[in-house]
């Protein structure tokens, strides 16, 4: 008996745009994602109120912004999926920060797995499926924050072949955390 066209065979991996859908998932990757890599370094009052309700409920409505109304045509959101379950996401777009260009410098704003599917691709199949949008749009670099100290996302872009970029800064999410700014070029200098 052949396997039908329309159902995944067993494992497999996609990424693809998000959907409006897709906005629950995203949600709750985001908060098991955050609750690896802050707990740790947080006081459990604050990853309660990141956790909470009316923290998930404010992200599902940036989500959904982001879908229904991004800034540009250049911001986007991706989804990984396993056996059609969403596991993972990033969004991205021009940089934000005054001292990058917005028109060939792009920002990873999000890339997260969720903990139960990390190691298995999903965060590597999102990060090129990135760049490739990235560079169909002409930017040539591609920047980063993640916390200063040690974490997943850290280990990810370092072991890609991103550096720091001498940007630094703080996350005040009731205590300050330090955070630095990493960078790859994603094409070559134009001339």
């Amino acid at each position: 008996m052949s396997a039908s066209a329309s159902a995944p065979a067993p494992g497999q991996r996609f990424v693809r745009s998000a959907r409006r859908e897709d906005v629950d998932a995203i949600v709750a990757i985001q908060v098991a994602a955050w609750r690896a890599m802050y707990a740790p370094m947080l006081p459990a009052e604050v990853m309660e109120e990141l956790a909470g309700d009316e923290a998930g409920e404010r992200f599902r409505e940036q989500w959904r912004g982001s879908l229904e109304s991004p800034p540009t045509s250049w911001h986007r959101l991706l989804v990984s999926t396993e056996q059609r379950e969403v596991v993972g996401f990033t969004a991205f777009g021009p940089a934000g920060d005054p001292d990058l260009w917005p028109a060939t410098d792009a920002e990873l704003y999000a890339l997260h797995v969720h903990p139960d599917h990390t190691r298995l691709g999903h965060g590597s199949r999102l990060l090129n499926a990135a760049v490739d949008h990235l560079v169909d749009d002409r930017f040539r670099s591609l920047h980063v924050w993640t916390l200063e100290e040690p974490n997943p996302l850290r280990r990810f872009i370092e072991a890609a072949g991103w550096r720091p970029d001498g940007a630094r800064r703080e996350l005040d999410v009731g205590v300050r955390i330090p955070m630095l700014r990493f960078h790859a070029a994603i094409s070559e200098q134009q001339a």
